[in-house]
């Protein structure tokens, strides 16, 4: 999960041009394809909920990690993303990406995807940039590959404005809910952080590429050429574009409700 949590005006269109997926089918495909771990993933990101708030976690006692812990619940998050894609993902859509990710390549990708979804973030960029460096210093095509993976996975480009309105929408719950007090209104914000986007999109980039050298260390070169390829179908771009917003929207959904919870708590409190 990225480590840089900055509305998610991301549209969730319904499956008009085909026929919806079952849930039994969808909940298939999430392990087939290894969503679900990824989904699971988004409770990592709660860590960073106080740091956005100008607000230490210590201060709450053992109470933070009960209530983060609630408002973050595998199940619970599962859940959501299971009633989204039954009104948007395709039969047609579901079918072609589980077809790839059923490969031995495929479930191969899936294991190092899933490892790497519970990773602690700074530990993998770390070693990704370490590998990266070395694979420039080889002349190895590697990194040109990976670059055409992640244009590939986020093909609209929706990462920067997704992590922007998680943030956005964390905020204005935490003033709402009496957590914080803004000095800025709406308007404010979103030209504060129009003007972080250049370093953001900088960070982003390269906190995805030294990932992805990562999770894919041990793969071989023809590998990443199969699966890039298969990340570069129109079908399989539009997957993908669901899932980042699935994703996101997740996300902020729980980081929403994790505002109004922390009103709940108290400096000082345990158990």
């Amino acid at each position: 999960m990225l480590a840089v949590l900055l509305s998610l005006g991301i549209f969730l269109v319904s499956a008009t041009a085909g026929q919806a997926a079952d849930r039994d089918r969808i909940l298939a495909f999430l392990n087939v394809t290894g969503f679900d771990v990824a989904l699971d993933s988004i409770a990592l990101s709660a860590g960073s909920a106080p740091d956005m708030l100008g607000i230490d976690a210590r201060e709450f006692g053992s109470e933070w990690e009960r209530v983060s812990g609630d408002v973050f619940d595998t199940e619970v998050m599962r859940g959501l993303a299971l009633e989204i894609l039954e009104n948007t993902l395709t039969d047609d859509l579901l079918d072609h990406a589980a077809e790839f990710y059923a490969t031995d390549l495929g479930q191969r990708l899936v294991v190092a995807e899933n490892a790497a979804h519970m990773m602690d973030d700074a530990e993998k960029e770390e070693e990704g940039k370490r590998i990266i460096a070395d694979l420039v210093a080889e002349g190895s095509a590697r990194p040109q590959l990976i670059q055409r993976m992640n244009r590939a996975i986020d093909a609209a480009g929706s990462s920067l404005r997704a992590i922007q309105e998680i943030q956005m929408r964390f905020l204005l719950a935490a003033s709402a809910a009496g957590v914080i007090e803004l000095q800025m209104d709406v308007d404010e914000l979103r030209t504060l952080f129009q003007s972080q986007e250049r370093e953001l999109r900088r960070l982003l980039l390269k906190s995805a590429i030294a990932g992805a050298a990562y999770t894919y260390r041990d793969f071989s070169d023809d590998d990443l050429e199969t699966y890039v390829t298969a990340l570069e179908e129109p079908e399989m771009k539009q997957v993908y574009e669901l899932l980042n917003a699935v994703q996101y929207e997740v996300m902020a959904n729980r980081f929403e409700v994790l505002a109004v919870r922390m009103a709940e708590l108290h400096p000082g409190q345990d158990i």
